[in-house]
C-alpha cells in the first residue's frame, strides 16, 4: 500500500488534536482566569530508502498564551485579580505547590481560604485560615485583615498574606489539572505584584479566534481524509494492474 495513506492520517490525526485544543479554549470562554492553549504541529521528513520526499505531521509541545483577559468589577470583597504579571499560589490535590490567576475565592467551614474550585490559598507560612469574622478585607499587596466579631468597626487585625509570585514566564507549564507549575520548583514570594480587590480576570480567549481555527481545521481534515481515499483508491487500481499482468 502507498505510505501517502498514513503520512495523510498523520495529518488527519493531528488536525483532530488541535480541534480538541481549541474546543476545550471554547469551553473555558467564561473560566475566570483561564489561559487559552496553543496547538502546533509541524512537518517531519519521512527518511529510508529513496529521497526524503515525503514528510509526516508531528505534533510539538504546545504552550500556553500568557496574556492577561479582562478585569471584571464585581464589588466582593473576596474576589481579587493579579495586575500585570504574577500569580496566586495554592496547593494543589497532589499536596505540591501551583499557581493560578483565578482570584474568585471563598472561606470554607473550617475558616481556610480557598479558590472556586476548592485549592487552598496559601500564605506566609501554608494554607490560610481566617478565624470568624464579621468583615475581611484584601489589601492590593495580598495582606488579608479581618474585623472579629464584637469588634468596632474601626479594629482590623491582621490574618495573613496571600502569597503572590512572579516567575519567568518561560518556566511556567500548565498541568493536566489547569494549574500553572515552574519546572517543579517552589516560586518565592514577590512583594511588587498587585491585586485589585472587587475584580476577577476573565479568560483570554476570543471566541471569534477559536471558531475561525476550528473551521480551518476542518476543512484540512477534510482534505487529509480525501487524500486517503485517493491512496486507497491509487492502491486498488494498482492491485487490477498486477492482476491483469
Amino acid at each position: 500500500m502507498d505510505k501517502s495513506l498514513y503520512i495523510s492520517m498523520t495529518g488527519a490525526s493531528q488536525n483532530a488534536l488541535a480541534q480538541r485544543s481549541h474546543a476545550n479554549n471554547l469551553a473555558n470562554l467564561t473560566t475566570t482566569g483561564f489561559r487559552k492553549d496553543f496547538e502546533q504541529a509541524r512537518s517531519m521528513p519521512v527518511y529510508g530508502d529513496g529521497f526524503a520526499t515525503r514528510a509526516y505531521a508531528m505534533t510539538e509541545r504546545p504552550g500556553t498564551d500568557m496574556s492577561a483577559g479582562s478585569m471584571q468589577e464585581t464589588g466582593r470583597e473576596l474576589d481579587v485579580a493579579v495586575q500585570g504579571e504574577g500569580w496566586i499560589a495554592v496547593q494543589a490535590p497532589d499536596g505540591t505547590e501551583a499557581y493560578t490567576r483565578a482570584g474568585n475565592l471563598k472561606v470554607d467551614v473550617f475558616g481556610i481560604l480557598r479558590t472556586s474550585s476548592g485549592m487552598p490559598v496559601l500564605g506566609n507560612g501554608g494554607p490560610i485560615a481566617i478565624p470568624p469574622a464579621e468583615k475581611i478585607e484584601i489589601g492590593s499587596d495580598g495582606t488579608i485583615s479581618i474585623r472579629a466579631l464584637g469588634e468596632a468597626p474601626t479594629v482590623m487585625a491582621e490574618v495573613d498574606r496571600i502569597k503572590l509570585v512572579n516567575p519567568d514566564p518561560g518556566t511556567m507549564r500548565k498541568a493536566a489539572d489547569g494549574l500553572m507549575r515552574g519546572d517543579g520548583l517552589e516560586q518565592p514570594a514577590d512583594g511588587a505584584v498587585q491585586v485589585a480587590t472587587g475584580f476577577l480576570e476573565g479568560s483570554n480567549v476570543n471566541a471569534v479566534e477559536e471558531m475561525t481555527s476550528m473551521l480551518a481545521l476542518a476543512r484540512q481534515f477534510e482534505l487529509h481524509v480525501k487524500m486517503m481515499r485517493t491512496a486507497d483508491e491509487n492502491a486498488q487500481a494498482s492491485d487490477r494492474v498486477l492482476q491483469i499482468s
